[in-house]
């Protein structure tokens, strides 16, 4: 067949026809330009397809096709955009779960509890050559009610380890607390059945307990609990309450726990080795806000100074654990841990865009010939420019969402598997996966635009002659 002479310059489009023929079998794509089959232009101009909507999806399919005949390099390209961003959503989701797993067991403790025992102080004042013990007793406990102001809410507990418990089906032991009913307001203690501790059992004193979740399965098993008693070292209980399973059953205590009123638990069951009855095994407190945490403490401290008699200013004179400033002490942990893992994760972020630079720009490099060919048939460089941006953007969506998909169904397999105690399933940080899809796209639509549009500002003989 033979193409009608048209020429531009000294260039004849009966040669461009001949290339259109050799490419064309080779599988490669001519965007926005037919080669027609028949020789022939119709109405002596280049055929444009009328529709827009036509046009779009003409683009779209040759994209389509130009990648699958580059199949390898598509796939290495596809292959490390995927790689770069579920390296960087799995070592970020990781940190996210050690975070999260340490703050469910926190708020499973109580919102910001501070813990109060008892400790050593100079058996001669102002000496330190010899230290005694010395015990909370319940008059600190009365005084920090009344006298410290930034103290919300104070509780006085006295634990028990030795104590043996036994139902009408089984018996156990166990850790025993008496406590006033406030301790359910400080601590996390979610009830499962019945009621909790209230004023009157603590006025008359009661002898009345409330199990915890695992207590009440080994004592009853597979039985109803509410209404029954027990024998605690003799004594006979009604159970009134359950707690409901808090954290995971093996791995908190307070599932294995039995409560009793403060006041019956001082009668019946008092501090083994207090020094008086007055004596308590530690005090559970509340500041009136978590900023003033470490005023409230003061505040504590300065009053069972006063009353045993040795300097506040005595740091090791008190024995305490501060959960506010523990979490905020994880918490920065955990930060510098994200940065960490996350900073990890950019290098690997940042390998796979390198390797998406390099394949991309060896691909539009070879393919310099065929832009001058687009070029020789009618195509602008914008329209060139326009197919490699597809080209790019659909093969980053497409390997990105692989990338996020792939590791959504790991991070899912963890919650089929037991983890270790304080550790969640690693979960989606949606603004890692953005900002790794968007990097890497930058990335990858870059390296081909640049070549591509070297490419395309050639004149079409020059670009035909690339090698």
């Amino acid at each position: 067949m033979r193409l009608k002479g048209y020429t531009w310059g000294n260039f004849n489009f009966g040669t461009v026809w001949q290339f259109c023929q050799v490419w064309q079998s080779q599988r490669v794509t001519i965007p926005a330009v037919r080669c027609l089959t028949d020789g022939t232009r119709r109405g002596g101009r280049s055929y444009f397809s009328s529709s827009a909507m036509r046009m779009a999806l003409d683009i779209f399919a040759q994209v389509i096709r130009t990648l699958w005949a580059h199949k390898l390099r598509s796939f290495l390209t596809m292959f490390g955009i995927a790689w770069g961003v579920g390296s960087l959503l799995m070592l970020v989701g990781l940190g996210e779960g050690f975070r999260s797993g340490q703050q469910k067991n926190m708020a499973n403790i109580g919102q910001d509890v501070i813990f109060i025992w008892g400790g050593q102080i100079p058996a001669v004042p102002g000496q330190h050559q010899s230290m005694r013990p010395y015990f909370l007793t319940y008059h600190d406990y009365l005084d920090i009610k009344k006298e410290a102001t930034l103290v919300k809410d104070v509780v006085p507990i006295i634990n028990r380890g030795d104590l043996r418990a036994v139902s009408e089906f089984a018996s156990s032991s166990s850790t025993v607390t008496g406590s006033t009913p406030n301790f359910a307001s400080i601590r996390y203690l979610p009830l499962g059945e019945g009621r909790w501790l209230n004023e009157g059992d603590e006025e008359q004193r009661r002898t009345v307990c409330v199990l915890g979740y695992q207590m009440m399965k080994n004592l009853f098993p597979g039985r109803p609990a509410i209404g029954s008693f027990i024998l605690i070292n003799g004594v006979r209980f009604e159970v009134v309450g359950i707690l409901a399973n808090i954290g995971r059953q093996e791995n908190n205590m307070n599932n294995v726990r039995l409560y009793m009123p403060f006041t019956t638990m001082r009668m019946f069951f008092p501090v083994k080795t207090a020094q008086t009855v007055d004596d308590i095994s530690v005090m559970n407190l509340q500041p009136v806000s978590r900023e003033q945490h470490q005023a409230a403490l003061d505040q504590v401290h300065k009053i069972i100074a006063r009353n045993h008699g040795f300097d506040p200013d005595n740091a090791d004179a008190f024995e305490g654990w501060d959960t506010v400033q523990s979490s905020d002490t994880v918490g920065k942990i955990f930060t510098n841990m994200d940065l960490f893992l996350g900073g990890v994760g950019i290098v690997t972020l940042a390998l796979g865009a390198i390797g998406i630079i390099n394949i991309m720009l060896v691909s539009v490099t070879e393919r310099t010939r065929e832009i001058g060919l687009m070029k020789a048939v009618g195509a602008t460089n914008r329209s060139v420019l326009w197919q490699f941006f597809l080209e790019g953007a659909f093969l980053t969506a497409l390997s990105g969402g692989i990338g996020i998909g792939v590791t959504q169904a790991i991070m899912s397999l963890f919650t089929l598997i037991p983890l270790p105690p304080f550790f969640d399933p690693p979960h989606m940080v949606p603004a890692s996966a953005a900002l790794a899809l968007v990097a890497l796209s930058i990335a990858g639509i870059v390296a081909g635009l640049y070549p591509a549009r070297k490419a395309a500002m050639l004149p079409p003989v020059e670009a035909l002659r690339k090698e």
